[in-house]
């Protein structure tokens, strides 16, 4: 019998209207436990006010909870708060908060923790918001003790979807240490961690919503990825998201290859503030010397949606295609290397997370593409900790290819961190005419206007080959045969709480 594979399909972002496979309201399995496998340790926060990293906050999603949360179709669904209404001038949010939730530590969720983690992660307390958006509240207030007033500046329709993101949960007032023992309202717990080893939770049998059917995840470290399919088949890793094409070939008949969309957006990101990346024509130039139909046939058997900007097809109505920005031309591409004053090529390095199998073979087809029109990538794989550190904080790179997702259902989430000032522009993207474009953004309140700013936005990007795009990615996500329930989000994040046992 052949390996089974599953196709689970994904849902718009912006206009789903069913929900995927998965079920609710079941029985939790008692005593039951899963091991899911994942390639780093969650080394910048677990403070969910201050988690950068995709792979951080994924998991932070089973444990925190904001006043709203996103469901597998991509709506939003209240969460901590049960419902919320919006003043005629769009100015300020009213969120009544639900009945009995309880925090991890068994105690209520009171107003007084709502005003306390909107006014952190908005950085009204002194430290440094993730969500730029958040800038824009003016003001928090109790209202009564089931009632919280956000306060905005400026009128913001997209501002529910920042309240839904892992970056906005609410947490105890009380917890002076929020990385080191989180504490939030989702279905799973935080128990215990080992470094570079695992991370335990369990189920919060208090949640106020459906239970989650396994009772202990055990997410077990594999920062090598020639250990994951040894892992899977040896039987010590029940799950594992992300697997190459190759990878999943390599299993055994007990697991089921599930597929859908990664919802990010692989590219070589560009240090724009180095040379020669600070030539738009070299940028230029590399985005023609790149044949993304190849790296798709090489990496992952043609599957995966070339994109030729910073967003995905899940965001339909917001999203322009664009991949056919710079057809595969080495010869124009060493025209324009002669033009911008380098006609026998150059040197640089591509700096790659070594715990991500599907980017470092991405960098291997780049480079050996790059040859052709005389440039010379050098693969750097550092580890991910160093990554962080050095190329999204430091801005200590050159180019690297990783895969950049949304933090929050919205347009912005994506196209936010190239404007010049912005304080995640890891790719030091400067242009005049995008800032004053996206500035425009916040002075209509028209969803026309908006989404053609949105599209004028993209093609800024891929007019000045910010970076060489290549795909969102395919996902591929083996499950032992034994588990059922997975689900894709149009988000990058896992769902533990769905996964059940197939006996149940």
């Amino acid at each position: 019998m052949s390996r089974k594979r599953l196709t689970a399909v994904l849902c718009a972002a912006m206009t789903a209207a069913a929900a995927l496979t998965g079920c609710s309201g079941g029985k939790p399995d008692a005593s039951s436990k899963i091991v899911v496998g994942i390639p780093q340790d969650l080394e910048d926060s677990l403070d969910p006010h201050e988690a950068v990293a995709a792979g951080t906050k994924e998991i932070l999603f089973n444990i925190y909870e904001g006043l709203l949360k996103p469901d597998e179709t991509g709506e939003l669904i209240p969460a901590v708060a049960k419902e919320y209404s919006v003043s005629d001038d769009g100015l300020t949010y009213s969120f009544i908060l639900r009945d009995a939730v309880k925090f991890h530590n068994g105690n209520p969720v009171t107003a007084e923790d709502v005003k306390y983690s909107i006014e952190k992660s908005a950085g009204m307390t002194g430290g440094q918001s993730l969500i730029s958006a958040f800038s824009n509240i003016k003001e928090v207030n109790i209202r009564d003790d089931r009632t919280v007033d956000i306060i905005l500046n400026e009128p913001d329709i997209d501002f529910p979807a920042y309240i839904a993101t892992v970056n906005a949960a609410v947490i105890p007032k009380d917890n002076d240490n929020p990385s080191a023992s989180p504490v939030g309202t989702g279905p799973y717990m935080y128990v215990s961690r080992s470094p570079q080893e695992n991370i335990v939770l369990r189920r919060f049998d208090e949640y106020w919503g459906d239970p989650a059917y396994i009772e202990n995840v055990t997410l077990k470290i594999i920062p090598s990825a020639d250990s994951i399919v040894m892992n899977l088949n040896g039987g010590s890793v029940d799950m594992f998201a992300r697997l190459t094409s190759t990878q999943t070939q390599q299993l055994s008949e007990d697991f089921n290859v599930l597929e859908g969309e990664m919802n990010l957006v692989q590219a070589v990101y560009l240090n724009h503030a180095v040379e020669p990346f600070d030539n738009v024509d070299v940028c230029r130039a590399l985005s023609y010397a790149v044949d993304v139909d190849n790296i798709l046939e090489l990496t992952s058997d043609g599957k995966g949606f070339p994109v030729g900007s910073s967003m995905f097809p899940a965001f339909r109505k917001y999203y322009v295609d664009l991949s056919d920005s710079y057809p595969t031309d080495p010869d124009k591409a060493r025209e324009l290397l002669a033009q911008a004053g380098y006609p026998d090529g150059f040197s640089f390095s591509i700096t790659v997370p070594s715990n991500y199998q599907p980017h470092i073979e991405a960098a291997q087809v780049v480079a050996e593409q790059l040859k052709k029109v005389g440039v010379n990538a050098e693969i750097k794989l550092v580890e991910w900790n160093t990554w962080l550190s050095d190329v999204y904080s430091g801005r200590d790179y050159e180019a690297t290819l990783i895969g950049v997702d949304a933090s929050s259902l919205t347009a912005t989430a994506m196209l936010d961190r190239f404007r010049s000032d912005a304080s995640n522009n890891f790719t030091n993207y400067s242009n005049k005419d995008y800032d004053e474009l996206y500035s425009k953004l916040y002075l209509t309140s028209s969803e026309e206007e908006r989404t053609e700013i949105y599209m004028e936005l993209q093609k800024n990007l891929a007019d000045n080959a910010a970076n060489i795009y290549i795909q969102d990615m395919a996902e591929f996500v083996a499950l032992s045969d034994k588990y059922e329930g997975y689900v894709f989000y149009p988000l990058y994040v896992q769902d533990f709480a769905k996964i059940r046992l197939k006996d149940n």
